[in-house]
């Protein structure tokens, strides 16, 4: 008997972590996020010179109640799984403990404290909240018309890329190292900053015949950034609707991504909601 009262504790807990679309689960996350929020404005606020002792402090003593308080949700994210390694070596779980452990190594490595700014990636958990609204599906469908036309853009890009090398052997014939075009690898570093439309300007063309090449390329530029857009645009707009998912992590292999309507997980297997049943 004294099992069923634990495990219930733990399912709770369980979904007030990893569940986003009950207001309990919504509220932790957006706590999570403010504290992200603050624990990577404190690390960058302390990198300022000239403040008042009292405030260096202050943001140290915060730094602390914040990593204490990763540390506790840590640490109940792995009890409240059945499979703690499923969480512990999944992407969030290797963020989250990257996020956690840089003042602890202040104890060992002088200045670590810094690194509290990876924190920031733990704000990719914002997609948990907007799993809710319509968003999201449409960053799915987004996703995956990148995934269907990777191999367009990988030969697009290696085309430009050849175009470059042509390009940038062609500017070194023309203009010589007098003109600042010292190499053929510096040629086409320059083909590559023209052709993307950034001009950095650290080196130009001085003769017709170079300055003729390069309006070519910056011309070329405009067409070159909008074939990827295209290519996309093409798979976005083939991309089928896909039925509605929820947040729910399964508590038996931490598995997301599952129907509003499932009872069993799409992994594993296991029960959702053995409670209701």
């Amino acid at each position: 008997m004294s099992s069923q009262p634990q495990a219930a504790w733990r399912r709770k807990l369980h979904d007030i972590i990893y569940e986003a679309d009950t207001p309990m689960g919504k509220l932790f996350d957006v706590i999570l996020l403010i504290l992200i929020l603050l624990s990577v404005f404190f690390v960058m606020l302390e990198s300022v010179g000239g403040l008042p002792e009292y405030i260096y402090e202050w943001l140290y003593y915060g730094e602390w109640v914040i990593t204490i308080f990763f540390s506790f949700e840590y640490i109940a994210r792995i009890i409240t799984v059945r499979r703690p390694s499923k969480y512990i070596f999944s992407f969030y779980g290797i963020i989250d403990f990257i996020s956690t452990i840089p003042l602890y190594l202040t104890f060992i490595l002088a200045g670590s404290n810094y690194l509290l700014t990876v924190r920031a990636l733990r704000l990719l958990r914002v997609f948990r909240i907007l799993k809710i609204t319509r968003y999201v599906g449409e960053s799915n469908k987004l996703t995956r018309a990148l995934l269907h036309s990777r191999a367009k853009i990988f030969i697009f890009l290696f085309a430009v890329l050849i175009v470059c090398i042509i390009a940038g052997t062609l500017m070194y014939l023309i203009e010589g190292e007098e003109s600042g075009f010292k190499s053929i690898p510096l040629s086409i570093y320059w083909c590559i900053v023209t052709l993307t439309t950034v001009g950095y300007g650290d080196i130009h063309p001085v003769t017709p015949l170079g300055q003729t090449l390069a309006a070519i390329i910056m011309i070329m530029g405009y067409g070159i950034i909008a074939v990827p857009t295209g290519i996309i645009s093409v798979e976005y707009a083939k991309s089928e609707e896909y039925v509605h998912v929820n947040s729910y992590a399964c508590p038996n292999c931490n598995s997301s991504k599952h129907r509003d309507d499932a009872i069993f997980c799409h992994k594993c297997g296991e029960e959702l909601h053995p409670e209701e049943f």
